[in-house]
């Protein structure tokens, strides 16, 4: 029998996506171990939940800049993912930039989902961008990670409407029902390749 896709995650929140990539570990249809969660954010839900789990939970201080990590940091991070063994990188809820250390290291095995129907309304709070632009569809990405800003190639996606009257907050929480499916899909797909 195959062993566990071994993943390392990497989330600055709550950890919605790691939840849902750990449920459908524990219901049997996602075979995958997840062997490190790490954070920028030292309070970061997404690592007192795999700390719940007893997975390894690393706070990687990210230095100075906002959107990216320090290089030595970044050199951290691939020590630490190499370390516990991980040979995909998830994205969930990462709030920043991947830079060349990470991306030399785990070649077209970084993903990410985000909240639009990429190339449409890449970076932050895409929801809100949607909504602005007026919209009258939305969704959810899974793409490959490379050194731009949500433009790496696209795996799957999952299309959401924009309902008269919704709010930020609402069309919000109904992309991200559509992410907690798609993303374990994706890794089941990558699993059993």
């Amino acid at each position: 029998m195959r062993s566990p896709l071994p993943l390392g995650i990497l989330g600055s929140g709550k950890g919605s996506n790691f939840r849902a990539i750990a449920n459908a570990i524990d219901a049997g249809t996602l075979h995958a171990e997840v062997r490190v969660v790490v954070s920028d954010v030292a309070d970061a839900g997404i690592l007192a939940f795999a700390r719940e789990r007893g997975v390894r939970a690393e706070y990687l201080p990210p230095g100075r800049f906002k959107t990216r990590l320090e290089p030595e940091a970044e050199d951290r991070l691939v020590a630490l993912l190499k370390e516990a063994g991980a040979e995909w990188v998830v994205l969930a809820g990462y709030m920043r930039m991947v830079k060349a250390p990470l991306l030399d290291a785990f070649p077209r095995r970084i993903i990410n989902i985000h909240p639009s129907l990429l190339p449409s309304f890449p970076g932050l709070e895409a929801w809100k961008q949607a909504l602005a632009a007026g919209a009258s569809e939305t969704g959810c990405t899974v793409h490959y990670v490379d050194s731009g800003m949500d433009t790496g190639e696209v795996i799957a996606q999952s299309a959401v409407p924009v309902l008269p009257g919704d709010s930020p907050e609402t069309l919000h929480a109904r992309i991200q029902q559509a992410e907690h499916a798609l993303y374990p899909a994706v890794l089941r797909e990558i699993a059993e390749r």
